[in-house]
This record gives C-alpha cells, sequence and structure tokens, in this order.
C-alpha cells in the first residue's frame, strides 16, 4: 500500500501523508493542507476527523472492541479493579505490588476535603445541579493547591502524581458532600482503611454515628462501574479536557471543563434517561410489551440501548449485565421499574427487530440500574460518570502536557453576512 494519497481540486494535485496506528487504522495527515492549497477539510461533529494521536485507549466499534493500553476491557473487568486501572491510565503500565500500594497510600491520603471546598459546596444554592457543583468543587480544589495547578507545564508535570490523586481522592468526597447537603446533613468522616468504593458508599449513605458495612457485591458492582467507564478515547468531555489542557491549563482547570461537557444530556445523561423511561413505562401501566411495540413503530425511544461507537454488543454492557445480577441479589432488591427492565433486556436480546438493527443494552441501560438499586438519585448519576471517568481525563491532559505542541484552535466554513456599512440607527 502507498504511504501517501492523492487529492485534486481544480487542476492542482496535492500528496498526502498516511499516517498508520499499531492497530492499522488509516488517516490521511491533511495538517500542511492550508498552507499548501489554502481549502480545509469540512467535518461536522468531527466524526471522521483525528484530533490527535493517542497511546491511552483502543476502540473497534465494529468488533465490539475495548482496550486500555493494550489490555482487554473484559480481562481487567475480571481482574483489574478501578485503583489499578486508574494507575494503568496514567502510567501506560500495570503497577508492581510496592507501585499499587503506593498509589492507593496516596489517594487515601487526601480522603478529606480542604474547608475552602466545603465552603465552596455549601455556598450555593439547594437546587445548584450536583454537577455544577462538581465542577466548581474542582476549581475550588485547585484553589486550595494552587502548587499542582500553576498552569506552568513543566510544574505541573513534577506534582502530577501528587494532583492526580488528590483529584481521584476527592471526585468521590466532592459527590458525597453534594448529596448530604441535599439532605441537610454533614459529610460524615472518611476511613482511609476502607477501599476506594467502601469509603465512598460509607461517605454517602452512613448516617451520622453508625458504619455499616457494604455488601462485597455492591462494593464490587459500583467499582466495576468506576472500571468500565474510566475512559473511552475521544469523547466529547475527554476532547473538550484536551482541547483546554492544550492552551495550558492546569489539571483542575481541564477537568472541570470535562464535567461541564459530560452534564450534557447527550453525552452523560443515558443512564438517567434509561430509569425515566423505566419510570414513566410503569406509570402508564404497561410491563414493556406496549412501549417495545411502540418503539418498533417508531413513536418512542428505546434508552439504554445501541451505542453510537459499538455497531455491536457494547462489551462493557456484557460485564455490567452480571455484576448487576449479583448486585440485585445481594441487596435483595424487588421492584416493578427492575422487573421492567428484565422485559426489555429480554425482548432486545431474543426480538428479531432489535437483533437486526444492533440493538442491544448498552452500559448505560445496566449501569442506571445498578445505580438507582443502590439507593443513589438519579440527579447524582452523571456525577458518579465523572468519579469514574477522572483517571482517563487525567490521562489525557498529561498526554497533552508531555507531548502537545500547538493549541487546539479548529477551522470554521463561515456561513454568515458578506461585509456590509454601518448605518446609523435612524436609517436603519
Amino acid at each position: 500500500m502507498a504511504d501517501t494519497a492523492n487529492l485534486e481540486i481544480g487542476d492542482q494535485k496535492y500528496s498526502l501523508n498516511l499516517i498508520k496506528g499499531t492497530e492499522e487504522e488509516l488517516a490521511v495527515d491533511i495538517s500542511k493542507l492550508r498552507k499548501e492549497s489554502r481549502v480545509i477539510t469540512f467535518d461536522d461533529g468531527y466524526g471522521n476527523t483525528g484530533s490527535c494521536e493517542s497511546d491511552i485507549t483502543f476502540i473497534d466499534g465494529d468488533k465490539g472492541i475495548l482496550r486500555y493500553r493494550g489490555y482487554d476491557i473484559a480481562e481487567l473487568a475480571e481482574k483489574s479493579n478501578f485503583l489499578e486501572s486508574a494507575y494503568l491510565l496514567l502510567n501506560g503500565n500495570l503497577p508492581n505490588g510496592n507501585e499499587l500500594d503506593g498509589f492507593k497510600q496516596r489517594v487515601a491520603g487526601y480522603c478529606d476535603l480542604p474547608d475552602e471546598v466545603l465552603a465552596s459546596i455549601r455556598s450555593l444554592p439547594a437546587g445548584a445541579h450536583p454537577m455544577a457543583v462538581l465542577s466548581s468543587s474542582l476549581q475550588a480544589l485547585g484553589g486550595s493547591y494552587p502548587q499542582y495547578g500553576t498552569n506552568d507545564r513543566n510544574k505541573d508535570l513534577e506534582s502530577f502524581d501528587e494532583s492526580a490523586a488528590l483529584i481521584i481522592s476527592s471526585v468521590r468526597s466532592i459527590a458525597a458532600a453534594i448529596y448530604k447537603k441535599s439532605l441537610g446533613e454533614d459529610l460524615p468522616s472518611s476511613d482511609p482503611s476502607r477501599t476506594y468504593c467502601e469509603n465512598f458508599l460509607s461517605m454517602m449513605f452512613d448516617k451520622p454515628g453508625a458504619s455499616n458495612p457494604v455488601p462485597s457485591a455492591v462494593e464490587s458492582a459500583l467499582d466495576l462501574i468506576f472500571l468500565l467507564h474510566a475512559d473511552h478515547e475521544q469523547n466529547c468531555s475527554t476532547s473538550t479536557c484536551r482541547m483546554i489542557a492544550s492552551g495550558g491549563a492546569n489539571p483542575f482547570a481541564s477537568l472541570a471543563g470535562g464535567v461541564s461537557a459530560l452534564w450534557g444530556p447527550l453525552h452523560g445523561g443515558a443512564n438517567m434517561a434509561v430509569i425515566r423511561m423505566l419510570d414513566e413505562i410503569h406509570e402508564s401501566g404497561d410491563d414493556g410489551s406496549r412501549f417495545v411495540e411502540s418503539a418498533k413503530q417508531g413513536k418512542s425511544r428505546l434508552m439504554g440501548f445501541g451505542h453510537r461507537v459499538y455497531r455491536n454488543y457494547d462489551p462493557r454492557a456484557k460485564i455490567l449485565k452480571n455484576a448487576c445480577d449479583q448486585a440485585l441479589e445481594a441487596l435483595g432488591v424487588s421492584s416493578p421499574i427492575l422487573q421492567i427492565a428484565r422485559r426489555l433486556e429480554e425482548v432486545a436480546l431474543e426480538d428479531p427487530y432489535f437483533i437486526q438493527r444492533k440493538l442491544y443494552p448498552n452500559v448505560d441501560f445496566y449501569s442506571g440500574i445498578i445505580l438507582q438499586a443502590l439507593g443513589f438519585p438519579t440527579n447524582m448519576f452523571t456525577v458518579l460518570f465523572a468519579i469514574g471517568r477522572t483517571p482517563g481525563w487525567l490521562s489525557h491532559w498529561k498526554e497533552i502536557a508531555e507531548n502537545g505542541k500547538k493549541i487546539h484552535r479548529p477551522r470554521q466554513i463561515y456561513q454568515g453576512e458578506t461585509l456590509r456599512p454601518y448605518l446609523p440607527v435612524e436609517d436603519r
């Protein structure tokens, strides 16, 4: 195969280099096209545009492949855990025993939030959305540790191990503080001797003066949700984080922007939409059968089914389905909503209509069910998504800081008015 592609524009010909990835992906390098031809490419939504070269995560949506640093997601889900996979994303390799212990200790050391961050959370109106509070809290966290967020890349890289541990630890404490504020309660003391998820669940749901044991299946399910969401290549929030980082911004500012991008209902709100759909089906008196027929006729949309990237079964959904079953059994949870979910799942996996269109249950379907069963309010679902995605955002920040050469600056095709004269107000 040739290592160039040829482009003809009018009577001019341009030779463009081809870039090949380690998984045999091909890209046409147009980085010099505008300089040589004064022509740019147009790709609304960047669906066919490679914005960067990265060695963090590989996805093949047609084959249902997701790998972190070369490790298949199914193997990580079976053998690893969230913090170990976070270390992998951040550093490029799985840790040895000493490295993992050191990382866990560093994360555990930042369980308690600075008073300034707690004050920031308390200062916002009671009706403020948890994602708005999380974004502003990350900025406040950076303000509380100015030595870790200097906007000097070299300095921020030197302190990256500390800032990464600080942020990964603090996002769960911020989430718990947001929830406790909504109940009119103070954030309970953390217990650094507990695991990452056990400590988080305790901060979320323990009452003052009481500490309840967390069933292992429940802890494992939440840990798995975080692991499966830890990175997903160049999605909206990650691309936002990278773009902010390309301007030299520190990790706190970059991740605050990523949180804001994730907040959008077209990105991070899918698992919330699943629960809303199930509630609506239940309130209508349907067991899911009528809704399925309505979806097949194009009158309703089946939320949590199919995926923009995966044209096959979402590999994360296969993994989470088993965890969902185990967690619900451990909790002893049974409700009409869950029965409807089971009905929809059975239909989607057996009905030719959904099979032919590859409308399989995705990761949002199962994560929404698990999170509701655990007792998380729906408006916290996207915050939990952000907790899981934090290691990925940090990894992409680090990649930009280490290798970024220029600020990201997309072009546009202007379709507005051409030059026109200014008229005095009396003449308009």
